[in-house]
């Protein structure tokens, strides 16, 4: 239901709890399981029409997971200690072939794409082609305009300047402020470095879009296949996307970061 886009995996076990949901004629209830396949499944008198993207056509596999905080995005636990990593998260048997586009650290939450496409993950990774990856951040202090100005126009990290990033307040509090930022490049935890060079560490971080594809409703822990439409999007975004070296190329001169005082 989650893939013929009805809601999220709670919405749905509400519409079922409803009766409102029917296989091969009977009332379902929560717990069964039917095959789309082979079963007539239907939604308050209409038929289920799933949009499962091109992996059931190709071969290709392309799905959508709402990392929770505290999972590892790679696809196996380096360190052998037991720790959840993506992969653990889908349980189906095309899980062993596919693996995740780019990374969110440990501490991070949201959006990514899980897929064996290796032509549209290179594509959409590498910073050459300048995808755009939206977060909503939620940073300690009420960081000042001034501040996010810099941070916007690019800072001095591992020795070169950021790219020019949008950054949208979003709310400001006394002990906190939440922003969106929107990134065309990728450094190792790049947002939660900047922040702490600034003097306002990050508190939460959720990725909530990657190029055209968003987040949505899921819920942490979630996942969905891809509808084709959003295939298409992305792999539309990606030939719209020549390589450019702009990226590299920076104007502004090297920042000094501002350090918060502790001070009342």
């Amino acid at each position: 239901m989650a893939q013929a886009n009805l809601g999220s995996r709670r919405k749905c076990e509400t519409i079922i709890a409803e009766a409102r949901v029917t296989v091969n004629g009977r009332v379902a209830m929560l717990g069964d399981k039917a095959d789309p396949a082979v079963d007539r499944i239907e939604v308050d008198g209409r038929p289920l029409i799933l949009e499962t993207g091109q992996a059931r056509h190709e071969g290709l596999i392309y799905i959508a997971l709402n990392k929770p905080r505290g999972i590892l995005s790679s696809l196996e636990d380096e360190l052998d200690e037991g720790r959840t990593t993506v992969r653990d998260l889908i349980q189906i048997d095309e899980a062993k072939h596919i693996y995740p586009v780019g990374r969110l650290d440990k501490p991070s939450e949201g959006l990514m794409l899980m897929t064996n496409d290796g032509d549209l993950a290179h594509r959409l990774t590498h910073p050459r082609y300048g995808h755009e990856k939206a977060y909503v951040v939620t940073v300690e202090g009420a960081i000042p305009e001034k501040i996010l100005d810099q941070w916007r126009r690019g800072v001095m990290l591992d020795g070169r300047i950021t790219a020019p990033a949008p950054i949208e307040v979003i709310d400001r509090r006394a002990d906190s402020t939440k922003l969106r930022i929107i990134l065309r490049e990728g450094r190792k935890r790049q947002i939660r470095r900047i922040a702490a060079d600034l003097g306002y560490p990050v508190k939460q971080l959720v990725r909530e879009r990657i190029g055209p594809l968003s987040l949505g409703d899921l819920e942490p822990g979630q996942w969905r296949y891809l509808s084709e439409q959003e295939v298409s999007r992305l792999r539309q975004s990606i030939q719209e996307s020549p390589p450019s070296s702009r990226l590299s190329k920076r104007r502004n001169k090297p920042y000094r970061p501002v350090v918060k005082s502790n001070q009342s």
